[in-house]
């Protein structure tokens, strides 16, 4: 991507870009573009969808035992060394 259509882009986006980082963004667009057109040679129109909004079926997994431990266990274990829980969740300060 040249630098025009950069600064063209940053415009719109309502973005300030100083002339370093104008440099290191046109190289980093070009290559997602390079890795873009790599993608369009895949025929993928013969493949199932792997993911959909709606989905029907759960996809939760089972709580099974790994080593010999039941993962419920496991995650208690990672609680007790948390700072701060509250009903089996992390407490953190609040972000707002």
């Amino acid at each position: 991507m040249d630098t025009r259509e950069l600064y063209t882009t940053a415009s719109l986006a309502h973005l300030s870009l100083t002339e370093d980082e104008v440099g290191e963004l046109s190289q980093q667009v070009s290559r997602m573009l390079e890795y873009f057109s790599i993608m369009r040679d895949f025929n993928v129109v013969s493949l199932e969808p792997t993911t959909h909004t709606f989905s029907k079926v759960n996809r939760l997994r089972q709580d099974t035992e790994v080593n010999g431990e039941r993962l419920s266990h496991v995650a208690d274990s990672l609680l007790d060394n948390a700072p701060e829980c509250e009903d089996r969740f992390f407490v953190i300060p609040n972000v707002l």
